[in-house]
């Protein structure tokens, strides 16, 4: 795992001002809180006056849902953007917080995996819609699914930085290390100037001995990579996706939400921009 000391951390925007930064939010292993970060993340950056795109790369779609998106809303999703060559801003649907729109997801992109092994670029169909994608979003959160396979790798191959949401549990980097392995070939082949934007700890319990002693571990390990903002584990927090809102609209003064406002917070300063 010490491959991870190499990978150079995200403090600055790129680009032109105008092309979005776009930012992957990954890890292989499920259960980790990536979806409801996604949301809140692009939540919190919307209410700081960033314009944010969440772009839904899970079959099970539930960033979507999250947001209140029934499957009769999701009439072009991004199964027809990988492989039906519909763009982005036909598939992008507005949702009711200012400034935040996504592009949804169903079960339609399991068969991706399969499908996109016959394109000749099968890697940088994400990457190419996002080229063609109108100059009006400051961010793009990919919603990446539980898994290192082909809609993982087009998000990599579409990404200036990787966000990895880590559990406080025992089993914590167990699996992180294939994760690294897989940016770090990423890099290498197909986007070199792929950077780890930080490590997230999540479902942090304050009353669980074990939750200190991984937070503790991972940062001894891992270092500035890590933010200081730590997501807890918060009843309103996981409430939030089955009213199909986020917990900042939900309960904005609720522990989770106060979080993940901070999270934006140090977001952005790595960025170099001022919330």
């Amino acid at each position: 795992m010490t491959d991870v000391i190499d990978l150079p951390l995200s403090t600055k925007a790129k680009g032109d001002g105008h092309r979005p930064r776009i930012i992957s939010v990954a890890n292989q292993k499920g259960g980790v809180g990536k979806t409801t970060t996604t949301i809140n993340l692009a939540t919190a950056l919307a209410a700081v006056n960033q314009r944010v795109l969440i772009v839904d790369l899970d079959p099970q779609g539930n960033a979507s849902t999250g947001l209140g998106l029934r499957p009769s809303d999701r009439q072009i999703s991004s199964y027809d953007v990988l492989i039906n060559g519909k763009t982005l801003e036909e598939a992008r649907i507005d949702t009711p917080i200012p400034r935040l729109s996504i592009v949804p997801a169903g079960m339609d992109l399991t068969g991706a995996e399969i499908e996109l092994v016959d394109f000749e670029r099968r890697e940088t169909q994400l990457k190419e819609s996002l080229a063609r994608l109108p100059h009006d979003v400051d961010y793009v959160l990919i919603d990446c699914p539980p898994s290192l396979g082909l809609l993982t790798l087009n998000a990599l191959v579409a990404s200036d930085a990787v966000l990895v949401p880590l559990q406080c549990e025992f089993f914590a980097l167990e699996g992180i290390s294939h994760l690294v392995r897989t940016i770090k070939r990423v890099k290498k082949a197909f986007n070199p100037d792929l950077e780890i934007q930080g490590i997230v700890l999540t479902m942090y319990d304050k009353r669980n001995n074990l939750s200190a002693q991984v937070a503790n571990d991972v940062r001894d390990y891992f270092g500035d990579v890590v933010y200081r903002t730590v997501i807890p584990r918060n009843v309103r927090v996981s409430e939030a996706p089955s009213h199909g809102t986020p917990v900042l609209v939900y309960d904005m003064k609720c522990p989770g939400s106060r979080a993940y406002l901070n999270l934006a917070s140090e977001v952005l300063k790595r960025e170099g921009v001022k919330a």
